[in-house]
């Protein structure tokens, strides 16, 4: 049966590809050809479409598509107080030497504060726009600083990492109470750290930082866990893993295997939107440590080609899964989004809402 609540039997990971007209306005803005306020005006008429395509196509969960973003995850950390962006080099690199031209981001002073955060107004212009149920995605509290490590939290005003951990924690369950109290009720994390760890490559890359791999899922997992400690009854907290997107490239290889107990038994979340769309993601095996409770969101679909999948592979892998996990407790969306930073993965918009609306065609046949 179809599920009242999210995650829904048919989702997404909420971005989506950006507009040529979306794409020229930001390059306007970046020349000083417009203003702020033009630029934002373009936003919220190319959201105002984005909204209505994807209630067309039949989703009940709704997102901004990330459309006022440069990227998943820098806009949302630089605009955390204790925050700053540097110019330099990544160290976590995506396969096929393209890299995304990102600053990189580090904490400047001690974390804690909280007042308001731009993005706020974004979930309400949402909100205030659709029918359906509004989704707001932030990325996790790892992300301030798995990819650099150290370099991320100076050891001059971080002496003691467990007190960046909490800070940060505590930081985050500001910033999430403060959409709670704008509204929302469904808010995604962001969390793709936890699957890196299930790389050996990347294990290793912590290792030789001087980090220890093994200390790190339960780490983030205590920041999770603070990020969540102060919402109300009625909201929906879950948690997107995958292993990286950026051009239709990506990071990542390795099962879930490693994380599994921690990412199902240690953290409170709701829901699991997980990477389930090649090999390099694993088998289903790890899913049997999903309680009772708990929904996972099988990222069947790939957001990386615009090739259209079998209706009937889907629902062979879908049936797969339910040998883990009850079928009950499984819904259906694309592994990622479709555009993790403003260049978007190498597909055309009509093969977007194409592999948006076969999810809820699947959804419907295997769930009612």
């Amino acid at each position: 049966m179809q599920r009242a609540k999210p995650p829904f039997r048919a989702d997404h990971v909420g971005s989506l590809l950006r507009s040529a007209a979306l794409k020229e306005a930001r390059a306007k803005r970046e020349r000083d050809e417009i203003t702020a306020e033009q630029l934002k005006a373009i936003e919220d008429r190319e959201i105002e479409a984005l909204i209505g395509k994807q209630e067309e196509v039949g989703l009940k969960s709704i997102t901004d598509g990330e459309n006022r973003r440069k990227s998943w995850q820098i806009d949302f950390i630089a605009a955390l107080p204790g925050i700053e962006t540097y110019k330099g080099t990544r160290k976590v690199a995506f396969q096929g030497g393209v890299q995304p031209k990102q600053d990189l981001i580090r904490v400047a002073r001690k974390l804690g504060d909280f007042d308001t955060h731009p993005m706020i107004e974004h979930y309400k212009f949402l909100k205030a726009h659709t029918r359906q149920t509004p989704k707001m995605t932030i990325p996790s509290p790892s992300a301030v600083h798995f990819r650099d490590g150290r370099d991320a939290v100076p050891a001059s005003i971080y002496p003691d990492m467990e007190d960046f951990y909490r800070d940060l924690g505590q930081t985050y369950r500001k910033v999430v109470r403060a959409f709670a109290d704008a509204g929302c009720r469904y808010l995604q994390l962001d969390e793709v750290n936890l699957t890196y760890l299930c790389d050996p490559k990347l294990i290793q890359q912590v290792r030789d930082r001087g980090e220890n791999p093994e200390e790190l899922p339960a780490a983030y997992a205590r920041m999770i866990n603070a990020a969540m400690s102060d919402i109300p009854d009625d909201m929906t907290i879950t948690m997107h893993l995958c292993r990286g997107n950026f051009r239709s490239t990506f990071i990542a290889s390795g099962g879930y295997e490693p994380v599994a107990e921690t990412l199902f038994n240690t953290i409170n979340v709701h829901g699991y939107f997980m990477e389930y769309d090649s090999d390099r993601a694993g088998g289903f095996e790890p899913l049997r440590f999903v309680p009772k409770g708990k929904q996972v969101v099988l990222g069947l679909v790939t957001s990386k080609t615009g090739t259209l999948e079998s209706k009937d592979e889907i629902k062979r892998r879908i049936d797969e899964a339910a040998k883990f996990v009850p079928l009950d407790q499984l819904c259906l969306s694309p592994q990622c989004g479709f555009a993790s930073s403003e260049e978007g993965n190498i597909l055309a918009e009509e093969e977007q809402w194409a592999k948006l609306r076969m999810i809820v065609e699947i959804a419907e046949e295997v769930w009612g």
